[in-house]
C-alpha cells in the first residue's frame, strides 16, 4: 500500500508540485509544499470541526465562502500556526501574499495550510525565504516531493490516482494525504489536497466531496482525537476541456465514485500509517436497521481501546467487540449477532464458535478485518482503525521535546 516508483510519477494535467525544507523542521527534512494550477480551479473544501481551529483554517474558511476558485495552496509542516493569535493569522496571510507575489497571481487565488506542533508561532520569515526556491521547484512530476514535504509523524507519504473516462477522454483524479495521529471520524490531523483536471462546477464538485468525505476521512479511527487543522481541500481546474459536470451530467456519478476511491485509498494509508500501527483494521458492520445505526456501531469498536490492544496481542477477544456493540447505542439483539475475523466465525448469534486458535493466526497479519452482522436489516457501513501499540504512547509523550 505504500507508494510505488509508479506512483511517485503520477502527474495532473495543467498542475504542478513542489516540496522543499525552508529549515522549519530541527531534521531538514521537506516541510514546506506548494501546488499550483495553470488555470484557476474550481475549489471545494472541509476543514475540522474542532471549535479550536488554526489560523490558515480560519483564513481558508473566510475567504473559500467569497471565492470558489483558487490557484495555489502553500503548505507547511512542522508547525500547526495555531493558538497563535493575531500573530499567527498575520503570519499566515504572508505565506499567501508572498506566494502569490512569486507566482505573479493575485492572493485571492491562494490558500495556505499549516500542519504540526500547537501552539508555537510560525517561523514565517523562514518561509518566505524559501517562497522563491518552492516556485523555481515547480513541476508536473513533482507530486511526491509536495506528499513527502506534509508529512509530520508519517513513516511514509500517502498518494492516490483513478483514471475515468469522460466521453472520449480520460481524465485523472489524484491526491495526497497526511495523517498518523490525532485522527477520529469527522475528520483528523489530516490535510488532504486533491487535483483533477476534469471540469466540474462547484455545486456537485462540493457534493461529491462531502459525500466521498462522510465514506472515508469521517469513518477513519486511529486514537480519538481530533486536530485544529484539518483540511480536505478539492480542485477542478477543467484542463481536459469536458463540458463542467453538474449533478445531472451522465458521467456524474461516475466521477463521485473515482473520488470516493481516491479518498477512500488514502485513508486506508491513514490507517495502515497510525502511529505506532502495525496493523491496517477495517471494521465491517452490515445486517443493520440504518446506516446510520452500521456507522455507529463500527466507529464503537473502532475506538475501543481493549479491541485496539487485542488486535495488536494478537488476542482474537471477541467479548471486547461484542462489548463494544452493546455499548454503541443501537438497539441490538445480543442473539443475532455474528462476528467474523477476517472469514473465521467467532460468535454466532452471540454465542462463540471455539475458533479462537485458527483466529489468533490471522492477526500475524498486516491488514485484518472485523466483520459484524446484526441481523436486523440490510444496511451496512465501513470503518477503518488500526492497532493500538507502546510505539503510540512513546511517539506522543515526546511529541513537542
Amino acid at each position: 500500500m505504500k507508494p510505488s516508483a509508479r506512483k511517485s510519477r503520477i502527474t495532473i494535467p495543467g498542475f504542478g508540485f513542489a516540496g522543499i525544507s525552508a529549515d522549519i523542521k530541527d531534521s531538514g527534512e521537506k516541510d514546506l509544499a506548494l501546488i499550483y494550477s495553470d488555470v484557476p480551479a474550481v475549489t471545494a473544501a472541509l476543514f475540522t470541526t474542532n471549535r479550536i481551529k488554526a489560523a490558515p483554517v480560519k483564513l481558508a474558511i473566510s475567504r473559500l465562502s467569497r471565492q470558489k476558485h483558487c490557484r495555489a495552496v502553500i503548505i507547511n509542516s512542522g508547525n500547526a500556526n495555531a493558538c497563535t493569535g493575531k500573530q499567527g493569522i498575520k503570519a499566515a496571510r504572508r505565506m499567501i501574499t508572498e506566494t502569490a507575489k512569486e507566482l505573479n497571481i493575485i492572493p485571492g487565488l491562494v490558500q495556505a495550510s499549516s500542519t504540526g506542533i500547537i501552539g508555537r508561532q510560525l517561523p514565517v520569515k523562514k518561509i518566505e525565504k524559501a517562497i522563491p526556491d518552492l516556485v523555481r521547484n515547480l513541476s508536473p512530476r513533482s507530486l511526491a516531493n509536495a506528499a513527502s514535504a506534509i508529512m509530520t509523524t508519517d513513516t511514509f507519504p500517502k498518494i492516490s490516482q483513478k483514471k475515468l473516462s469522460i466521453g472520449n477522454k480520460t481524465g485523472t483524479i489524484a491526491g495526497i494525504a497526511k495523517g498518523s495521529g490525532m485522527i477520529c471520524p469527522n475528520m483528523a490531523t489530516m490535510l488532504c489536497y486533491i487535483c483533477t483536471d476534469i471540469a466540474v462546477t462547484h455545486k456537485a464538485l462540493d457534493s461529491a466531496l462531502r459525500k466521498a468525505a462522510a465514506l472515508s476521512f469521517n469513518r477513519l479511527v486511529v486514537d480519538n482525537d481530533m486536530s485544529t487543522n484539518d483540511t480536505v481541500m478539492v480542485l477542478s481546474n477543467g484542463s481536459l476541456g469536458n463540458t463542467p459536470l453538474t449533478a445531472r451530467s451522465s458521467h456524474y456519478r461516475k466521477f463521485e465514485i473515482a473520488l470516493g476511491d481516491v479518498m477512500y485509498d488514502l485513508s486506508r494509508m491513514i490507517a495502515l500509517d497510525g502511529e505506532g500501527a502495525t496493523k491496517l483494521v477495517e471494521v465491517i458492520v452490515r445486517g443493520a436497521r440504518t446506516e446510520s445505526d452500521a456507522e455507529r456501531v463500527g466507529k464503537m469498536i473502532s475506538n475501543s481501546m481493549l479491541v485496539k490492544t487485542a488486535i495488536y496481542g494478537k488476542d482474537p477477544n471477541w467479548g471486547r467487540i461484542i462489548a463494544a456493540i452493546g455499548s454503541s447505542g443501537v438497539n441490538v439483539r445480543e442473539e443475532k449477532i455474528d462476528i467474523y475475523l477476517n472469514r473465521i466465525k467467532l460468535a454466532s448469534r452471540g454465542v462463540g464458535t471455539g475458533r479462537e486458535s485458527a483466529a489468533a493466526n490471522i492477526l500475524s497479519n498486516k491488514s485484518v478485518a472485523i466483520t459484524v452482522d446484526l441481523n436486523s436489516g440490510n444496511r451496512s457501513a465501513n470503518v477503518l482503525t488500526c492497532d493500538l501499540t507502546e510505539e503510540y504512547i512513546k511517539i506522543n509523550a515526546h511529541y513537542s521535546t
